[in-house]
């Protein structure tokens, strides 16, 4: 279950909490009792609730899921699905409630199914990614019209309310991240079998798929959309660095960024290429670590960084944080709800014999996450590496940095972003990373067009 495990457990756990009340089901009273809180702790612990919906709108959708809790009773399951809607609808990647993985756990280890086709996004067209169903007719590439005779984009209609996003670019990103299949259980639940309609070769076709088993038939077969793993090697003699998420122990982190480089230096490469593709992002202190050895000039990692403090925020320093730290310090100082900025100090390139002094290109693609995106337009714009690959989901001047706190009734965890990054050229436009080579990414195939294609590039 390595890639259940590794996707979900550290991309959701790494940035918040699932200490959900032990209760399993609230009144209705209970519930309507949370959804205000939400919807007013929101406004007060976000940095702007409302830098993409205006305050109508907002309210327009607090409405609406209000009146969507009619049960007298509800499940933890049902009213994270009440709730999402909300935050989603603030349209920020990094403010969320997550995707329910003490429910799902739940439920693959009591032997539930699951709907058997992964799917990805080409030109907005839903095509299947990758087939577990027993069917070996259904081939990648085959354009997904109905499932259960609903239209597809129907169905998605209903999902990407439960997906945190600035844009539908990153939400059908994160759809290929966390998976269809997952989504389809959480909002639609359990079915033994489906009918689904597919187009191939300009030719409609009909297909009955059996369920899957949730744990043996999907989460330990699947391959994994995000790698964790820290890896140097040589490509055509050409120094090839995956340096991993930017997370962990910053100790063992900093052991692979200088060991990496040290062989580097020895084999007198010209060339080296770094990946941030498929990257969950994490902290600076990570990220500049590695900057600081392809660097030539002292660096920040943002132009402008600006932060506001609550009495969310306040708790959460006190409860998970150093309060002796200068940076913590001062949010606690602050009146709540003042925005602020806070100067970070240039951080400082090696020694001039340590770093890479050759020609750096760095890949990234969609799937180039928060702080990985953020790192790629900071090298970008010192002009540090050539970007190779696909716009990245994420834009690198975003509301992130984000905490978290519980619902006091049902326990439900809410991430929210307490502030606003600016990459360092100032730009606020809202794009992503823009590749200086652009290199598409065929997600239908097992083949790396990104990584072959600029090889082909350097070794001419």
């Amino acid at each position: 279950m390595r890639s259940f495990l590794f996707s979900f457990i550290f991309f959701f756990t790494a940035c918040c909490a699932f200490s959900q009340s032990e209760r399993t089901t609230f009144s209705k009273a209970e519930v309507l009792a949370d959804l205000d809180y939400l919807y007013t702790s929101l406004q007060d612990a976000h940095y702007n609730v409302y830098a993409y919906i205006s305050e109508n709108e907002f309210r327009s959708a607090y409405e609406k899921v209000k009146t969507s809790i009619t049960k007298d009773s509800l499940s933890t399951l049902e009213v994270i699905n009440r709730f999402q809607p909300l935050t989603s609808a603030i349209k920020n990647g990094h403010t969320a409630i997550e995707f329910p993985i003490p429910q799902y756990l739940a439920y693959i280890n009591a032997g539930g199914t699951l709907f058997p086709l992964e799917i990805a996004f080409e030109n907005n067209t839903t095509l299947v990614r990758r087939n577990w169903s027993t069917n070996e007719t259904i081939e990648p590439g085959a354009e997904v019209i109905s499932i259960n005779d609903i239209p597809v984009n129907k169905i998605l209609e209903q999902i990407y309310p439960h997906i945190a996003a600035e844009r539908p670019y990153f939400k059908q990103a994160k759809l290929e991240l966390f998976t269809f299949p997952r989504y389809y259980w959480q909002v639609f639940g359990e079915a033994p079998e489906f009918e689904v309609t597919l187009k191939s070769n300009g030719e409609l076709k009909k297909h009955k798929i059996a369920a899957i088993t949730a744990l043996e038939g999907y989460e330990m077969k699947r391959p994994d959309i995000f790698y964790g793993k820290r890896e140097l090697s040589f490509l055509n003699d050409i120094p090839y660095l995956i340096p991993g998420n930017f997370s962990g122990k910053i100790e063992e982190y900093q052991k692979f960024i200088d060991s990496a480089f040290s062989v580097i230096k020895r084999k007198n490469s010209k060339k080296l290429i770094i990946d941030l593709r498929n990257n969950g992002g994490g902290e600076d202190s990570f990220s500049d670590y590695l900057v600081s050895y392809i660097a030539d000039k002292p660096f920040n990692w943002t132009s402008k960084f600006t932060l506001k403090t609550s009495q969310f925020l306040k708790e959460d320093i006190i409860k998970n944080k150093d309060t002796t730290d200068v940076y913590w310090q001062e949010a606690l100082n602050r009146k709540n709800g003042e925005v602020y900025e806070y100067e970070f100090d240039k951080y400082l390139p090696q020694p001039k014999e340590k770093r890479f002094q050759g020609d750096v290109y760095l890949l990234v693609n969609r799937q180039s996450h928060s702080q990985s995106a953020v790192t790629a337009a900071q090298i970008q714009d010192y002009g540090f590496a050539t970007i190779v690959g696909e716009e990245t989901g994420e834009y690198p001047s975003l509301y992130a940095s984000r905490y978290g706190y519980q619902l006091p009734k049902t326990g439900i965890h809410v991430n929210v972003s307490k502030g606003r990054i600016i990459r360092i050229n100032g730009s606020t436009s809202e794009k992503g990373v823009i590749p200086d080579i652009r290199i598409k990414d065929y997600l239908l195939d097992e083949k790396d067009e990104v990584l072959d294609g600029l090889l082909a590039r350097l070794v001419k």
